[in-house]
């Protein structure tokens, strides 16, 4: 089985990085969705981003229950999931939780920044937000746990007064009488990609932190309580979260366009998230502003990790063939030869001076990193993502205490 290239990081450096990467899913939309609204218009954007959720996060959901062990039916499992979903990352979507029971139990966001990046857009984009987009998708969340779960809004922005806080609450219900709620076309149709069958190594516990999240339902996950072999994990399937909520994204703009509009749409999208997800892992290791800085972010890159996903060795440069991703048409398809601006975006993230130059095909090319006399510009479309505060969010530290049923 391939070996993690998340492995040779320490525990303490996986800690630090898990939640950066749960934050870097999350902000794939600030990439995309802009492109999005100039292509197809506010409701337009709006169903997209409906059928890429709903295709993509029943698929990892059940992913991360088996591969931390919580299994189950209940409203405890449907919360631990949220812990551990790009789409809810912790702090930046502070997601506060009680449970009266197996079948009921509450949330509510202390602090959501999806809001604050919509909020300044107008009544109309948090409406189609957090009502057009969240009704469906939340339940396509939790049907990944028991398709009789009914996820509903207590209130929800557009805020009145203005400063409501909390921003929203919502109640979750498990009855038997609730009509099944099935998984989407796309959903489906997912389920034999790649990314959805990719096999990683399994948990292997060795004594030094939790190597599941059985048990109780804790307020906050404190990653450095986790084991390494946890944490290589968790962070492998973070990045499979990502190809798959990309995934479900292309093939929701795929039938909108023709194929010049679709390839541009795409690589918009990835080189924005290729530039802010660069930097924030830079920032958040303390690797250098240098050439050998860069390789290593891209080693930590989620546009080439999975190492069992994306068929790469990266060393003096970062070399690419062909493998499962590229079989899905995964973003690592939007980058060769002639499609380097990916590259650059990441690169440049680490320090503008730096450039790659590409050699090879379309499927098997090797990239070098090299440094340029004069810094170049940032590109537009990492400078749109840069639009989201979750560009420059900062965590803090939060122990992890035990949920009591109420």
């Amino acid at each position: 089985m391939t070996t993690s290239r998340y492995a040779d990081l320490s525990r303490d450096e996986l800690a630090v990085l898990v939640p950066e990467l749960l934050l870097i899913g999350q902000l794939i939309d600030r990439s995309g969705m802009a492109w999005c609204i100039s292509a197809f218009g506010r409701e337009g954007m709006g169903q997209v981003a409906i059928e890429e959720w709903m295709a993509a996060s029943p698929i990892y959901t059940g992913r991360m229950q088996r591969a931390l062990g919580y299994e189950g039916t209940d409203v405890i499992t449907i919360f631990k999931g949220l812990q551990l979903d790009i789409g809810a990352p912790p702090q930046f979507m502070d997601f506060r939780y009680a449970v009266h029971d197996r079948w009921h139990g509450e949330f509510h966001l202390d602090h959501c920044g999806a809001l604050m990046d919509v909020e300044p857009m107008g009544a109309e984009y948090v409406r189609t937000m957090c009502h057009d987009i969240e009704d469906p998708t939340f339940d396509a969340t939790a049907v990944a746990t028991n398709a009789k779960a009914q996820v509903r809004p207590v209130h929800r922005p557009p805020r009145l007064p203005a400063d409501r806080s909390p921003h929203c609450a919502w109640t979750v219900i498990i009855d038997e009488s609730h009509p099944p709620v099935s998984e989407s076309a796309d959903c489906t149709a997912l389920r034999s990609s790649r990314a959805a069958l990719t096999e990683l190594a399994p948990i292997v516990p060795d004594g030094e932190g939790r190597s599941d999240y059985s048990g109780d339902l804790l307020a906050d996950l404190d990653f450095a309580e986790f084991s390494h072999a946890a944490l290589v994990r968790i962070a492998d399937e973070v990045c499979l979260q990502m190809h798959l909520l990309n995934l479900g994204f292309l093939r929701a703009i795929d039938r909108r366009t023709e194929a010049d509009q679709y390839r541009e749409i795409a690589t918009k999208q990835l080189v924005g998230i290729a530039g802010v997800a660069a930097g924030r892992i830079r920032a958040a290791l303390g690797l250098p502003a240098d050439e050998a800085g860069a390789l290593r972010v891209l080693a930590l890159h989620p546009l080439l990790n999975p190492a069992a996903y994306v068929a790469a060795t990266i060393g003096d440069a970062v070399t690419v063939s062909h493998g499962p991703a590229h079989h899905d048409g995964a973003w690592i398809t939007l980058v060769g030869p002639d499609a380097v601006a990916p590259l650059q975006a990441a690169v440049r993230a680490v320090d503008p001076h730096l450039d790659v130059e590409v050699t090879g095909s379309e499927q098997a090319w090797t990239a070098h990193v090299l440094r340029r006399e004069e810094a170049a510009a940032e590109a537009g479309e990492v400078a749109v993502t840069r639009f989201s505060t979750g560009a420059s969010f900062a965590f803090e530290h939060r122990k992890a205490i035990p949920i009591t049923v109420l």
